[in-house]
Protein backbone atom coordinates (compact mmCIF):
# COMPACT_ATOMS: atom_id res chain seq x y z
CA UNK A 1 0.00 0.00 0.00
CA UNK A 2 1.46 3.28 -1.40
CA UNK A 3 2.10 6.13 1.53
CA UNK A 4 2.84 9.45 1.50
CA UNK A 5 6.02 8.96 3.22
CA UNK A 6 6.90 6.54 0.03
CA UNK A 7 5.98 9.24 -2.28
CA UNK A 8 8.19 11.58 -0.78
CA UNK A 9 11.31 9.31 -0.27
CA UNK A 10 11.39 9.74 -4.03
CA UNK A 11 11.05 13.08 -4.38
CA UNK A 12 13.33 16.02 -4.19
CA UNK A 13 13.91 16.81 -0.34
CA UNK A 14 13.60 20.55 -0.28
CA UNK A 15 10.24 22.05 0.71
CA UNK A 16 10.79 25.60 -0.96
CA UNK A 17 9.74 28.07 1.51
CA UNK A 18 9.53 31.95 1.83
CA UNK A 19 8.25 33.96 4.32
CA UNK A 20 4.71 36.26 5.07
CA UNK A 21 6.40 39.25 4.87
CA UNK A 22 7.63 38.37 1.19
CA UNK A 23 6.05 40.35 -1.68
CA UNK A 24 3.85 38.38 -3.68
CA UNK A 25 6.33 39.10 -6.92
CA UNK A 26 9.48 37.11 -4.75
CA UNK A 27 6.96 34.09 -4.39
CA UNK A 28 5.43 33.77 -7.62
CA UNK A 29 9.38 34.44 -9.04
CA UNK A 30 11.03 31.48 -6.74
CA UNK A 31 8.16 29.31 -7.98
CA UNK A 32 8.86 30.11 -11.82
CA UNK A 33 12.91 28.94 -10.62
CA UNK A 34 11.66 26.36 -8.63
CA UNK A 35 8.98 24.49 -11.16
CA UNK A 36 6.38 24.24 -8.47
CA UNK A 37 3.34 25.43 -8.07
CA UNK A 38 2.96 26.56 -4.86
CA UNK A 39 5.05 27.36 -1.81
CA UNK A 40 4.49 27.31 2.11
CA UNK A 41 4.94 29.75 4.61
CA UNK A 42 7.21 29.99 7.62
CA UNK A 43 6.96 32.75 10.20
CA UNK A 44 10.49 33.53 11.61
CA UNK A 45 10.45 30.52 13.75
CA UNK A 46 9.90 28.41 10.67
CA UNK A 47 6.36 27.45 12.09
CA UNK A 48 3.83 26.72 8.76
CA UNK A 49 1.56 29.59 8.94
CA UNK A 50 -0.28 29.38 5.28
CA UNK A 51 0.64 28.13 2.02
CA UNK A 52 0.68 30.37 -1.46
CA UNK A 53 0.11 29.28 -4.65
CA UNK A 54 -0.26 30.21 -8.58
CA UNK A 55 -4.20 30.10 -7.73
CA UNK A 56 -3.63 32.31 -5.17
CA UNK A 57 -1.86 35.25 -7.15
CA UNK A 58 -4.11 34.92 -10.53
CA UNK A 59 -7.66 35.17 -8.26
CA UNK A 60 -6.38 37.64 -5.43
CA UNK A 61 -4.03 39.86 -7.18
CA UNK A 62 -4.08 39.61 -10.51
CA UNK A 63 -8.12 39.91 -10.82
CA UNK A 64 -8.51 42.41 -7.67
CA UNK A 65 -5.76 44.57 -9.42
CA UNK A 66 -3.08 44.70 -6.71
CA UNK A 67 0.84 44.94 -7.87
CA UNK A 68 2.44 41.77 -6.72
CA UNK A 69 5.53 43.94 -6.12
CA UNK A 70 3.58 45.69 -3.62
CA UNK A 71 1.57 42.84 -2.04
CA UNK A 72 3.17 41.10 1.26
CA UNK A 73 2.38 36.74 0.61
CA UNK A 74 0.35 37.21 4.18
CA UNK A 75 -2.22 39.75 2.49
CA UNK A 76 -2.95 36.72 0.03
CA UNK A 77 -1.94 33.45 1.22
CA UNK A 78 -4.37 30.24 2.42
CA UNK A 79 -3.95 30.26 6.32
CA UNK A 80 -6.98 27.48 7.33
CA UNK A 81 -4.73 25.06 5.71
CA UNK A 82 -5.48 21.40 4.80
CA UNK A 83 -2.33 19.15 6.00
CA UNK A 84 -1.71 15.47 5.88
CA UNK A 85 0.55 13.11 8.08
CA UNK A 86 3.51 10.98 6.22
CA UNK A 87 1.78 8.02 6.94
CA UNK A 88 -1.14 8.85 5.30
CA UNK A 89 -2.60 6.65 2.04
CA UNK A 90 -2.15 7.90 -0.97
CA UNK A 91 -5.46 7.04 -1.72
CA UNK A 92 -6.58 9.66 1.35
CA UNK A 93 -4.90 12.77 -0.14
CA UNK A 94 -6.90 12.52 -3.48
CA UNK A 95 -10.27 11.92 -1.38
CA UNK A 96 -8.87 15.15 0.66
CA UNK A 97 -7.47 17.14 -2.37
CA UNK A 98 -11.35 16.43 -4.15
CA UNK A 99 -13.32 17.36 -1.30
CA UNK A 100 -10.89 20.62 -0.43
CA UNK A 101 -11.00 21.68 -4.27
CA UNK A 102 -7.12 22.07 -3.68
CA UNK A 103 -3.61 21.01 -5.52
CA UNK A 104 -1.37 20.93 -2.76
CA UNK A 105 -0.85 19.27 0.44
CA UNK A 106 1.88 20.22 3.08
CA UNK A 107 2.93 16.78 4.95
CA UNK A 108 3.39 16.71 8.36
CA UNK A 109 5.00 14.24 10.88
CA UNK A 110 5.16 15.00 14.36
CA UNK A 111 3.68 18.45 13.85
CA UNK A 112 6.71 19.53 11.71
CA UNK A 113 6.76 20.07 7.95
CA UNK A 114 8.24 17.10 6.13
CA UNK A 115 7.46 17.73 2.66
CA UNK A 116 5.12 18.96 -0.01
CA UNK A 117 2.70 16.78 -2.24
CA UNK A 118 0.79 18.17 -5.40
CA UNK A 119 -2.17 16.52 -7.32
CA UNK A 120 0.67 15.99 -9.86
CA UNK A 121 2.56 13.61 -7.62
CA UNK A 122 -0.12 11.40 -6.51
CA UNK A 123 -1.50 10.84 -10.57
CA UNK A 124 2.20 10.05 -11.42
CA UNK A 125 2.93 7.89 -7.73
CA UNK A 126 -0.48 5.62 -8.87
CA UNK A 127 0.18 5.57 -12.39
CA UNK A 128 3.75 4.18 -11.87
CA UNK A 129 2.04 1.39 -9.50
CA UNK A 130 -0.57 0.44 -11.77
CA UNK A 131 2.42 0.08 -14.10
CA UNK A 132 4.48 -2.15 -11.85
CA UNK A 133 1.45 -4.24 -10.80
CA UNK A 134 1.00 -4.80 -15.02
CA UNK A 135 4.47 -5.74 -15.12
CA UNK A 136 4.35 -8.18 -12.38
CA UNK A 137 0.95 -9.77 -13.60
CA UNK A 138 2.41 -9.98 -17.46
CA UNK A 139 5.36 -11.94 -15.97
CA UNK A 140 3.29 -14.21 -14.04
CA UNK A 141 0.93 -14.83 -17.46
CA UNK A 142 4.20 -15.76 -19.46
CA UNK A 143 5.15 -18.59 -16.27
CA UNK A 144 8.14 -16.25 -15.70
CA UNK A 145 7.18 -16.25 -11.85
CA UNK A 146 6.89 -19.09 -9.98
CA UNK A 147 4.40 -20.06 -7.35
CA UNK A 148 1.19 -17.76 -7.25
CA UNK A 149 0.39 -14.25 -8.12
CA UNK A 150 2.64 -11.92 -7.55
CA UNK A 151 1.94 -10.13 -3.60
CA UNK A 152 0.10 -6.92 -3.37
CA UNK A 153 2.03 -3.53 -3.62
Amino acid sequence: MLRVKHLLADKEAAVWSIGPSQSVYQAIEMMALKSVGALTVLNDAGELVGIISERDYARKVILNGKSSKDTQVDAIMTRKLTTIGANARIEECLALMTEKHIRHLPVLDAEQLVGMISVGDLVKSIISEQDHKIEQLERYVRGEEAGSLPPET
